[in-house]
């Protein structure tokens, strides 16, 4: 995983984790890599891996067992509620720069509809 040196890497590691969520990768109920093991694998340090994870844990979407692991919680809402906040945090950062393009909403909503229009002819 490369890191931006903009952005704190617990926070990264966060963000990469809830894509492996949301992409399947990591399904309900699956279990994490230990936390050593995360950290080799990210080459982070430990304290970084275990500060993503113990932030998730306080956010519900991964449990802790003791003695087991950290595992992707089974709850379907909090996913659900998960992926809608991750989908608001992109589209907020796009709305902002766009705005700061000084686009109008509807351009900027004539442009989305563009670009998705071309993006499905790319993928036909």
């Amino acid at each position: 995983m490369k890191f931006d040196d903009k952005v704190p890497i617990y926070y990264q590691i966060k963000n990469h984790l809830y894509h492996e969520m949301m992409t399947g990768q990591l399904a309900p109920g699956e279990k994490l890599p230990a936390v050593r093991q995360l950290a080799v694998d990210l080459t982070v340090n430990v304290n970084t891996v275990q500060r993503a994870l113990g932030e998730m844990i306080t956010e519900g979407i991964i449990t802790s067992q003791r003695g087991k692991g950290n595992f992707v919680t089974t709850e379907t809402p909090r996913i659900t509620q998960l992926k809608e906040h991750l989908i608001m945090d992109q589209l907020e950062r796009a709305y902002e720069q766009l705005h700061a393009l000084n686009l109008s909403d509807e351009e900027i909503i004539a442009s989305l509809k563009q670009y998705i229009a071309q993006r499905g002819q790319q993928d036909d």
